[in-house]
């Protein structure tokens, strides 16, 4: 005996969908009940689409040859005697016996980087307990995800350090992964780069163990209130500089500069700023030739629109790009956006030609409005630059040291975000009389606000005996 369950929409999208049977002479409808999405398809909304569901008919024909579904003057009619009827806008599926499995129309799956095929084994890395990379990392729990795959934390067995994992599933056309982990290795030793400790092939996916980091700019922004000082904004733009200028010596360019690629490093390395994510960085010199690649136009967006340079909208990408980038950064970090956020199109190629069109137009005056002239000077000499030319770090460099100095700042890594009273009695605390070697718990307690309000969240948690919400580490 056939099984069929009908399945009606109703008017409004926003209520469940209605379930309904009939029973005739010599067979049973029986409702299944199943949710919205699992029928809902932009293929299945018009009349003129309903006849791709003819297939329905042979498989229901297939186990009972008395009882079939056909449609006929727009309507699907049921059995032999077509007693009752149902409008196009009903939705008819064939449900297996045996198998309990819906034989219904494929809907259109969003398009996603990675996919596992089928066929492979399924990695649980929602359940990251059990798992262990390279003999070596236990995997804790997951801490962010992204177009890469997803990032846990982990946890080394035998000495007991905490880690950062990044998965990818090997599936993927072109391992971003494979390509990151050959720049840090190439950047191996360099300030202000996390230390790649494992790269390798676990199951279906791709691994790479990164030395764990500290929050993000932009959450320890959204921590100081979406602004942060002209002190430590100064700082924070010394220490970027520097990293991009190590990178580009090293050959590459980042493509991808946005201050979730900027991370503050832990314990020690508190107040040390960190250039992650190279998946997208590329090479700006032929390594045949030797010479610096070709300026093309007509290509596509590579990195985030928010923060991307005028011409990466439609050129290719130089170190004057990532510098650019820079730039668009102080500025957010001033005033806390961007004059082009919040542009709305129909497509994603359309608000990304409008967010160019904005950069291109605007004036920099007005876009550096309230701040010192120094970061006009930036901008403006960033976009002077030719495609092939080499930055001058020095020149840009003291550009902003010219302001600490004017404006008598110091330099003394004291963030908006550090509480100068924790600072000091850490400081204090750090520093035996006999030389000997202070308690764990003091060496890791860092004297930031930002995990001084942390630890205070988890020790109400905890207290609570609550489930941990999303956080930025």
């Amino acid at each position: 005996m056939a099984e069929i369950a009908i399945v009606s929409r109703r008017s409004d999208e926003s209520s469940p969908l209605s379930m309904t049977y009939s029973e005739a002479d010599d067979a049973t409808y029986t409702s299944i009940t199943i949710t919205a999405e699992e029928v809902r398809s932009p293929s299945l909304n018009s009349e003129d689409n309903l006849s791709s569901l003819d297939e329905t008919k042979t498989l229901v024909a297939a186990e009972n040859h008395t009882h079939q579904c056909h449609k006929a003057d727009g309507f699907f009619y049921t059995g032999n005697s077509g007693k009752r009827k149902f409008s196009p806008n009903s939705i008819v599926l064939a449900w297996k016996k045996h198998t309990h499995e819906f034989i219904k129309k494929e809907k259109k799956l969003k398009k996603r980087r990675y996919r596992r095929p089928q066929g492979t084994p399924k990695v649980d890395l929602m359940d990251p307990s059990e798992l262990i990379v390279a003999r070596k990392y236990r995997l804790i729990e997951r801490i962010g995800n992204g177009s890469f795959g997803e990032l846990y934390q982990a946890v080394d067995i035998k000495k007991g350090k905490e880690v950062a994992v990044k998965v990818e599933y090997i599936t993927a056309a072109h391992s971003m992964l494979e390509r990151e982990a050959k720049v840090y290795k190439l950047l191996a030793g360099t300030e202000g780069i996390p230390k790649i400790r494992y790269y390798g092939s676990e199951r279906d996916v791709n691994v790479l163990v990164l030395d764990l980091l500290g929050p993000s700019l932009e959450d320890l922004l959204n921590f100081c209130t979406r602004t942060f000082t002209l002190k430590t904004t100064l700082m924070l733009a010394l220490q970027m500089l520097t990293r991009l200028e190590c990178v580009h010596k090293k050959g590459y360019i980042h493509r991808d500069i946005k201050p979730d690629n900027f991370l503050m490093g832990l314990n020690g390395r508190r107040c040390l700023v960190f250039l992650i994510d190279f998946g997208l960085a590329k090479k700006y010199y032929d390594p045949h030739t030797g010479k610096h690649i070709e300026y093309c136009q007509k290509r596509e967006l590579v990195g985030t629109p928010r923060y991307s340079s005028v011409r990466s909208h439609f050129a290719e990408q130089g170190r004057r790009d990532d510098l650019e980038s820079l730039g668009y950064m102080l500025i957010y970090f001033r005033h806390g956006r961007l004059p082009w956020q919040g542009v709305r199109a129909d497509t994603r190629a359309q608000k990304f030609e409008q967010i160019g069109e904005m950069k291109a137009s605007i004036k920099l005056d007005s876009l550096c409005n309230q701040m010192p002239e120094e970061f006009l000077l930036f901008l403006r000499y960033c976009r002077c630059l030719h495609f092939g030319d080499i930055p001058d770090y020095v020149y840009l460099r003291r550009m902003l040291q010219s302001i600490l100095f004017r404006k008598g700042l110091l330099n003394d890594f004291l963030f908006d975000w550090v509480d100068p009273k924790h600072l000091a009695i850490h400081q204090r605390d750090c520093v035996d009389q006999r030389g000997r070697q202070i308690t764990k718990n003091n060496v890791n307690c860092c004297s930031c606000s930002y995990h001084k309000y942390k630890r205070r969240l988890d020790h109400q948690r905890d207290r609570n005996r609550e489930p941990h919400p999303t956080c930025p580490l």
